[in-house]
């Protein structure tokens, strides 16, 4: 797993564990599983802290040539944004958010929820062939 070059004082990896130690709850170990399962259907990718504003710390970006997907945490949801969700086949159906837009998916899991690893890591390399 590589990160972006030109990260401040931290590298985006050490931020993104940051994060997911500051979830001590489901969330963190969700996303915690899910940044696993990427880096296991691509080794190459690169993860990235983005879109830092006085009212949000950072977002989780995974980029292989562009964006795969981003992870975002709220009070109820683990939301996972694929760029280009609307081109990818999504034969398992995981993408349940966003799907009327004309370009972005999204995965929306919640408490308890669990997402098919293999089905996941297709669509992460699917969405890497895209870019």
């Amino acid at each position: 797993m590589k990160t972006s070059p030109g990260s401040k004082s931290q590298s985006a990896s050490a931020l993104i564990s940051q994060r997911i130690a500051e979830l001590s709850d489901w969330r963190g170990r969700t996303l915690s599983r899910m940044r696993r399962l990427i880096q296991e259907a691509d080794p190459e990718a690169v993860e990235e802290w983005k879109w830092v504003k006085p009212t949000n710390p950072g977002t989780p970006v995974w980029s292989h040539d562009g964006i795969i997907c981003t992870g975002e945490v709220y009070k109820s949801v683990v939301k996972l944004t694929f760029a280009k969700g609307a081109s990818l086949k999504d034969p398992k159906r995981l993408f349940n958010a966003s799907l009327d837009g004309n370009v972005r998916r999204a995965i929306d899991i919640q408490e308890g929820d669990e997402v098919d690893a293999s089905a996941f890591k297709a669509l992460i390399r699917e969405a890497v062939a895209a870019n």
